[in-house]
């Protein structure tokens, strides 16, 4: 059951802990729960004056998702200077010292997000809703050319060795969420396997974002639809900045609609091709898009071990649900297909 606001959040303790951090409030403190569950606890808050969006842990399990809150913050607070578009950070709590368990406070950013077919189905104007995708890719091209010494940020991962990494730790995952007996074992040791065999040198080190679509950015309402803030970076890192664009190309991917379980706005053919994705990023940023091959059957490994975590715990609650199980096959599929090397 999803909890009310009262029982997680102390509105009089939250606002004694922004007097003390310095941020001023016109009148009383409200807030609304926007989203629950098992994930962080998303709630707006907000003043006569203004508006921010505090996130916390979920009242179970906090250690896990205290730890991408602050890996989230942290990083939107050493992007913010730069003019890649976040929202404003505020302030963190990272113990559970003012509201019981550790939280973040930032800007609440006006706009839209476009997440389902029926959503972009609202932005009728083709020609705004492609100008809409080139400000996405103009803007992951320049999160791609911050340095991330400069921000504070040499540290968020390991400089070199990512694409390795990466082979390894969606490998070691399956070993986890696989089925006993899986029938799809022998394609994604293949799989896996010709990615280790084909891996080539880092072609540079930026942070990345490391899920990024059209979902995960927040849109002006009007058009032009520029990138108001990127969201969600939980994953972001240090890695090659071809694997995230790459990524973003493989869920361009219709299959795509069954890992999430909806239609997503990301597949809809009104949007560029993943080929006319990779180009114009090639062409905004100047980066060759060596090895494309390569970076896109990564990407189709990764969403296919993605897929199958999300039908792991679907089986482990009882779903009946298995539209993510099965687009772990035609993903891993792909994958081989890029690399010349056939399933079966």
């Amino acid at each position: 059951m999803t909890p009310t606001t009262t029982e997680v959040l102390d509105l009089a303790a939250l606002s004694r802990h922004l007097d003390d951090v310095g941020v001023e409030q016109q009148g009383p403190l409200r807030a609304e729960l926007i989203s629950g569950g098992r994930s962080n606890l998303t709630f707006l808050v907000f003043d006569d004056q203004s508006t921010w969006v505090l996130r916390r842990p979920p009242m179970h399990g906090v250690t896990p998702s205290a730890h991408d809150m602050s890996r989230e913050y942290r990083v939107v607070s050493a992007l913010a200077p730069t003019g890649i578009p976040v929202a404003k950070p505020i302030t963190m709590c990272p113990d559970d010292s003012v509201l019981g368990a550790p939280f973040t406070l930032v800007d609440y950013v006006v706009g839209q997000v476009i997440r389902t077919e029926s959503d972009l189905a609202a932005v009728t104007d083709d020609a705004a809703l492609t100008g809409c995708v080139h400000s996405l890719i103009e803007v992951l091209a320049d999160l791609h050319q911050v340095d991330p010494d400069s921000i504070g940020l040499g540290d968020w991962g390991r400089a070199d060795g990512y694409l390795e990494r990466q082979i390894r730790r969606w490998g070691s995952q399956w070993e986890h969420v696989r089925q006993p007996d899986d029938p799809r074992d022998g394609d994604v040791h293949r799989l896996r396997a010709r990615l280790a065999e084909l891996v080539p040198a880092q072609s540079a080190t930026s942070i990345v974002h490391g899920d990024y679509r059209i979902d995960n950015t927040i849109l002006e309402s009007s058009s032009p639809h520029r990138v108001r803030a990127v969201v969600d970076w939980e994953m972001s890192t240090l890695g090659d900045p071809l694997a995230d664009v790459a990524l973003m190309c493989v869920y361009r991917d219709p299959v795509f609609d069954l890992v999430i379980g909806l239609d997503a706005a990301w597949t809809s053919p009104r949007l560029p091709s993943a080929n006319d994705l990779a180009q114009r990023y090639a062409a905004v940023s100047g980066r060759a898009l060596a090895h494309w091959e390569f970076h896109l059957a990564l990407g189709y490994f990764k969403v296919a071990i993605i897929a199958a975590g999300i039908a792991y715990r679907q089986r482990r609650n009882d779903d009946a649900t298995d539209g993510a199980g099965d687009a772990v096959a035609p993903l891993i599929a792909a994958g081989l297909e890029l690399l010349g090397s056939p399933s079966r």
